[in-house]
């Protein structure tokens, strides 16, 4: 039996820790030591020489002998306003913040889930597949601590990212790539009052390029947004430089290429129509994924769920995860709904009940190969 009081306290105990993006060093360390206590050894790599963390990603490997090994993984970091978080436990199971930062529930409900499975495994000394484990710095950063680490270390290859928003049961098999790109065009500078003609306005070119270029959906897998655009030195001055940053998210990978290069090519033209120059540069920040909703890992996850009354509920999603680095280093995996709602916000909010809803698939998807196994299936 998972208790709402285990639950609980593990979740509090990590809320409360200070865990910003590239500051997880508290984190790792917490965490390691919850896991010491099981017996479990998590080893922490080295790629914060990388990434610029103050910590690195932990790994660790827990032996059952029962089917394929299953990696588990979640994201130690959280967004800001991260510092001084504490949980709040209301009477109807809800979990927030007080209001003043976020919950962290992205993606430390993950955290509890994963530890709290593993324990009950431990300590039940249950039959189960191999476990293993992998916690990253820097998620939020476009993934910087997954794409830092060494994938020849793991065994599995197969994973459940514990990393989605919504109902329990959810779950991501696809993700986009994001693609982003900075342009700046430059014009020349002149007297706003007494010589306009001489200038070479930077900041009209960028807006009638802007003009011209789709945003928002611009077909079913793919999505554009201009987000921000800063020119100009002065009102009385013809602005000499504008520069556009946004991003391009397509579930098909040379989609989000082509997308950029029309961009590139209407910023271009816009400039040179004028005389200005025009300097672009862009870089895909995730590439994107889509695993087999006939996998082992889905069928393994649609079992889990039905066995527990759970509706299955299978996604794509505009958002990146680890998922997507570990999917183009060889991992089969899905992202699945893990009890956070309203995230990157301070409204954030978790469920106790869905946690443990979360710790049960776990255990299933960990120990429900058993019956396979024996059926020789």
């Amino acid at each position: 039996m998972i208790l709402e009081e285990d639950v609980k306290k593990t979740f509090a105990g990590l809320v409360a820790i200070d865990s910003p993006s590239l500051g997880e060093r508290a984190m790792a360390q917490h965490i390691k030591a919850m896991f010491a206590e099981l017996g479990v050894e998590l080893a922490e790599d080295e790629s914060g020489t990388i990434t610029g963390s103050d910590a690195g990603n932990l790994h660790g490997y827990i032996r059952g002998g029962l089917g394929n090994p299953i990696l588990l993984s979640a994201h130690m970091d959280t967004v800001m306003p991260a510092r001084g978080k504490k949980a709040v436990f209301h009477p109807d199971g809800r979990i927030t913040s007080d209001g003043t930062t976020v919950l962290g529930a992205d993606d430390l409900a993950g955290v509890t889930a994963i530890y709290e499975a593993v324990r009950y495994l431990i300590q039940s000394k249950a039959e189960h597949r191999d476990v293993e484990l992998l916690f990253t710095t820097g998620e939020e950063l476009y993934c910087k601590g997954a794409k830092a680490f060494d994938y020849g270390r793991l065994q599995a290859k197969s994973a459940l990212v514990l990393d989605l928003s919504g109902s329990i049961g959810t779950a991501a098999y696809a993700a986009p790539t994001i693609l982003s790109f900075e342009v700046t065009v430059i014009g020349k500078a002149a007297h706003a009052g007494f010589c306009p003609e001489d200038g070479i306005n930077a900041v009209r070119a960028v807006c009638e390029a802007v003009a011209k270029l789709p945003q928002g959906h611009i077909d079913e897998v793919t999505t554009a947004n201009i987000g921000i655009l800063h020119g100009g030195d002065g009102i009385n001055i013809v602005p000499e430089r504008c520069t556009v940053r946004g991003e391009i998210r397509s579930l098909q990978h040379q989609k989000a290429i082509d997308v950029a290069q029309r961009y590139k090519e209407v910023f271009a033209a816009a400039a040179g129509a004028v005389g200005a120059k025009c300097e672009w540069t862009q870089q895909v920040d995730i590439k994107a994924y889509e695993t087999a909703t006939d996998s082992a890992v889905v069928a393994d996850y649609r079992r889990a769920c039905e066995s527990l009354g759970i509706t299955v509920s299978l996604q794509k999603t505009f958002g990146g995860s680890d998922n997507n680095v570990y999917a183009n280093n060889g991992l089969e995996g899905i992202v699945i709904a893990t009890s956070m709602n309203d995230v990157h916000s301070c409204k954030e909010y978790a469920h106790t009940a869905e946690i443990v809803q979360v710790v049960e698939i776990l255990l299933k998807v960990c120990m429900g190969v058993i019956a396979s196994f024996y059926n020789g299936q």
